[in-house]
């Protein structure tokens, strides 16, 4: 399972890259696997405002359908379209194809709150 160490990770299986005062938000290798194959992808619009810890959006699998949980607050700059289309992605590469969301911080302190990589493999490893 692949936990790159350049991003930050939520409790709830987001992961969280930033570049500047924007942050790309999708969801981890490990959240993928344990949800199955994706099928559908519900994402907000661009000029959406998200809030830490509050539902943003929602993955379905053939299993179940899960809430997408903001791990930091801001306003919604990019959406990834692909996911439309082509939600299965988010199965192939959680990392680079499937990012969901791109977002302009509007309190770049929620990220020192995120997990590390290695903090993160320590939870999933604990279940």
């Amino acid at each position: 399972m692949t936990t790159p160490k350049e991003l930050r990770y939520s409790k709830d299986h987001e992961w969280v890259k930033v570049e500047g005062n924007k942050a790309t938000i999708g969801i981890t290798e490990f959240a993928q696997s344990e949800l199955g194959d994706i099928v559908f992808v519900e994402l907000p619009e661009v000029d959406d405002e998200i809030s830490a810890g509050e539902p943003f959006g929602s993955v379905e699998s053939v299993k179940t359908v899960s809430e997408l949980y903001a791990p930091i607050s801001g306003k919604v700059v990019e959406v990834n379209e692909d996911l439309n289309d082509d939600p299965q992605f988010v199965n192939e590469s959680p990392y680079e194809k499937a990012w969901m969301i791109t977002v302009e911080l509007s309190d770049a302190s929620q990220v020192e709150e995120l997990m590390t990589a290695q903090q993160y493999e320590e939870m999933i490893n604990q279940d």
